[in-house]
């Protein structure tokens, strides 16, 4: 080569480099750009029509915002608006579930979802609410919807959030519509659903009859441990006169259930397919609430904490704000801060300058499927008391991204919608031998979420609430979904309320599907509020509430699926051992235990098997001294969970079908803990060998399963074998962060993060044993509120405040959450001196 020729090919080379470094710049440049042109405005004035007076956004350093305002109309319309400037994909994404229409969003992978949710029908039921709201509500929700429109019409595409972006990509003509009061009441349906379990439990409960005996599936969901607290352990109530008592007893299934398993596996499709959306659904997910009365704490007054635990989301399922009328008074009567969610107005849990409270799913029963009788002669008609009854027929129009819109005809029986319908290819059974079961068949669900409800009025009336018995008043709203209800107050006191529409059989428990075609099995009504459990200043001096049972000897059904109560018993364990007033550190404390009561039972069997090599016995010497807290840089909990995981693979997967195998939460640790002691029972029995195993043959081969797969993923060492490492977090967006393009999801995940604990843990970060180590479900919040001087009450929730990839805010409460620190929560007199960012929301005058 020419020297000539040399120096051009260098030149061009770095000609070539600089312009490639350049557009690199650029691109980075741009990208930064897109990306901060997302970022809300959070300081100076901004003009938004619609206002009445001047409202002011005092955001402290964890972008958290408190609003103050002169009227409740403008506290909403601002509520909205921060709303907006910070989660305004999640509202959007949200709304569409709650209306079936994901397939407007996201194109035709969406259709099959979206036939199912317009199955549920939420938004034709949330029409039905709006039309039942009285006119302060209205008027609120609009004041809300106002809030959210004025930062739409500021902001379009990626500068309202950078998914808008990416999305244009993918569905080029997407443009967010206004936001209607209708959209915030889709909003409690889907919290509903997403909290709802007994749809679950009784689809699987009548599929496993297929391969088990009524027996064995009954082993496998056993009744509620007598040796575990219940919440109100001297709780009692009599029945009122004209309401029907259903047995709590367990009979056996309905004999048509067993026979309409192919109707069931396909409702549990477009089942499976939401979940992917929502996070994890209803099994799996509890929460943990408990008051302390004045007589035990330092202060002398009551503290208040809850966790609520939900599926790991990106961003946070909650979004922490303070709502300050200035004055306070009977125009504008808030003064609360707290969570609230993105779309909702008001505050869901948090505390006033006169109350607290807390919530956890009281996981009532309220989800009943119904084996219909279809009309040969015509598919629209269903049998009643022997009689064709024409079904209710609704058209849908699934309008679908880059493709012809479809429609769909939902049917309605009586109970409620026509599940069944959602598979084309349902299968039809012959009659089981003794029972007129038709040829022709439907299942429909009757569950109250599919009735018009008030939940949107407790949230404005609780946080306005100012004594004990405005609370009730507001509590008797929340309807749907019922939550326990825990409630402490500045004079000292301390109360429980489970509101909720619980129904009343006829006949039967809600564990199996039911003949829908005579009145046998219907609804009587609802357990009237003022039968539902309640307590007031109990003697114990606390109130704990973990999902378990809430009371014994009650004379109504609530459901036979209760959570088993080991998390209520550690809380328990830890309040009563307390021999000191109990302080905020102590509070702390509890919410940040890791210890597994499943250990309990299992390490003494683990310390008692002989083995036979020296890796064996050394690993076991990790459980000799160890306080069962699973702990993140604990060996022996990692250890121990992972054999808990293969014990359960070890013990069941030859006898259940895939999708039903154990999960390892609670339901498995009663099991496991009534097998123990039965120590040849079939279940030890691996139906796949020659042999006939036993307990501690299977706890010998779970054990050796474990050390081998600890010595492969992490080292050879016990010493080295670390809980955190295999047990992480991984915050993923609900839409792009799942699209399985890496460099989309890189965008918008992060993590992954070491975490403590389990899903049986107060610190409850569920993995799933039929899935993998990863967090599934979390304690979405922590709140602790000092009814005695507000300034001290905390808070945290996780992964951060903003919706807005690469803000501050994005992701900078993950290590405070998974270390158990918190931030102040009220800051009534700190956020006025101290904000972090003041902005001013002015309305524009006009002459």
């Amino acid at each position: 080569m020419k020297i000539s020729q040399k120096l051009w090919f260098h030149k061009a080379f770095r000609m070539t480099v600089i312009v490639l470094l350049v557009l690199a710049v650029s691109l980075v440049g741009l990208a930064t750009y897109s990306v901060r042109q997302s970022f809300p405005i959070e300081s100076g004035t901004i003009q938004i029509p619609g206002l009445r007076s001047e409202v002011k956004v005092d955001r402290h350093s964890w972008g958290i915002p408190h609003i103050y305002a002169t009227n409740s109309h403008d506290l909403f319309m601002a509520q909205g608006y921060v709303h907006a400037q910070d989660r305004f994909w999640q509202m959007d994404f949200w709304r569409h579930i709650g209306s079936g229409r994901l397939a407007e969003m996201f194109g035709p992978s969406q259709v099959e979802t979206d036939k199912y949710l317009r199955t549920m029908g939420w938004a034709r039921v949330a029409q039905q609410e709006i039309n039942q709201l009285d006119t302060q509500m209205k008027a609120n929700l609009e004041a809300y919807a106002d809030g959210v429109n004025a930062y739409l019409r500021q902001r379009q595409g990626v500068s309202l959030s950078l998914e808008y972006g990416v999305l244009q990509f993918l569905n080029p003509g997407y443009k967010p519509e206004p936001w209607q009061p209708l959209h915030s009441l889709t909003w409690g349906k889907v919290m509903a659903y997403d909290l709802g379990t007994n749809l679950d439990h009784e689809i699987e409960r009548t599929l496993l009859l297929k391969t088990l005996s009524p027996t064995e599936v009954e082993e496998l969901f056993p009744p509620y441990p007598e040796d575990l607290p219940t919440i109100l352990p001297e709780f009692k109530v009599g029945k009122t006169e004209g309401t029907v008592d259903v047995s709590p007893t367990v009979p056996a299934p309905v004999p048509v259930a067993d026979t309409i398993t192919s109707a069931l596996e396909s409702i549990t499709k477009p089942m499976a397919a939401l979940e992917q959306l929502l996070g994890s659904t209803g099994i799996g997910i509890g929460s943990n609430s408990w008051v302390i009365s004045g007589q035990r704490t330092t202060t002398g007054k009551p503290i208040l904490a809850n966790d609520p635990h939900l599926a790991v989301q990106m961003p946070s399922i909650w979004y922490e704000v303070g709502l300050h009328c200035t004055p306070k008074g009977t125009d504008c009567p808030y003064n609360v801060t707290g969570f609230s969610f993105a779309g909702m107005l008001g505050v869901i849990v948090g505390q006033s300058d006169r109350i607290a409270w807390g919530v956890t799913n009281a996981l009532p029963d309220v989800m009943d499927l119904y084996i219909e009788k279809i009309n040969p002669e015509n598919p629209n008609q269903y049998e009643v008391n022997g009689k064709w009854v024409d079904m209710q027929l609704v058209k849908e129009t699934i309008q679908v991204a880059g493709s012809e819109p479809i429609v769909q005809t939902v049917r309605y029986t009586r109970h409620g919608p026509v599940l069944s319908d959602i598979s084309p290819k349902l299968k039809q059974f012959k009659p089981t031998e003794g029972v007129e079961l038709p040829q022709n068949y439907a299942v429909a669900l009757r569950w109250t979420a599919l009735e018009p409800c008030r939940l949107v009025h407790a949230i404005p009336l609780m946080n306005r609430a100012q004594n004990w018995q405005e609370f009730r008043a507001a509590a008797k709203n929340f309807d749907v979904p019922a939550q326990n209800l825990v409630y402490g107050d500045t004079n000292g006191n301390i109360g429980y309320q489970m509101p909720g529409k619980i129904p009343v059989r006829a006949k039967g428990n809600g564990r199996y599907p039911v003949p829908g075609w005579t009145d046998e099995y219907e609804w009587r009504g609802y357990i009237d509020f003022d039968q539902l459990p309640r307590s007031f200043n109990p003697p114990q001096g606390y109130i704990a509430t973990a999902n378990n049972l809430v009371t014994k000897d009650y004379p109504y059904l609530m459901t036979t699926d209760w959570v088993y109560g080991y998390r209520a018993q550690r809380i328990v364990q830890m309040i009563e051992q307390q021999t000191q007033p109990i302080s905020l550190a102590d509070v702390q404390r509890i919410q940040g235990d890791n210890r597994n009561l499943n250990a309990q039972t299992l390490v003494p069997l683990l310390q008692s098997l002989s083995l036979n090599t020296p890796r064996l016995q050394a690993a076991q010497k990790l459980l000799l001294d160890w306080d069962l807290q699973l702990g993140m840089e604990s060996p022996a909990a990692a250890l121990f969970e992972v054999f808990w995981k293969h014990l359960l693979a070890d013990t069941f997967h030859d006898e259940l079908p895939k999708e039903y195998f154990p999960d390892g939460g609670d339901r498995w640790y009663a099991v496991i803990n009534n097998l123990v002691k039965q120590p040849t029972s079939s279940w030890w029995d691996n139906h796949n060998t020659p042999t006939v195993e036993n307990r501690d043959q299977i706890l010998r081969q779970a054990y050796t399963e474990a050390v081998d797969e600890l010595e492969r993923l992490q080292s050879k060492n016990p010493k080295n074998w670390n809980w955190g490492k295999l047990h992480t977090i991984t915050f993923r967006n609900a839409t792009l962060g799942k699209s399985g393009v890496a460099p989309i999801e890189a965008l918008f995940n992060r993590g992954s993060f070491p975490t403590a604990g389990n899903g049986e843990t107060i610190n409850a970060n569920r993995w799933k044993a039929n899935q993998s180590f990863e967090v599934t479900d979390i304690p979405s919040l922590r709140m602790i509120v000092d009814l005695g001087n507000p300034d001290n009450s905390l808070a945290i929730h996780t992964p951060g405040q903003s919706g807005h990839a690469f803000h501050t805010h994005y992701t900078d409460m993950v290590d405070f959450w998974r270390k158990i620190q918190y931030h102040a929560m009220w800051q009534h007199n700190k956020v006025t001196t101290h904000p972090g960012e003041t902005l001013k929301l002015i309305p524009i005058h006009t002459n």
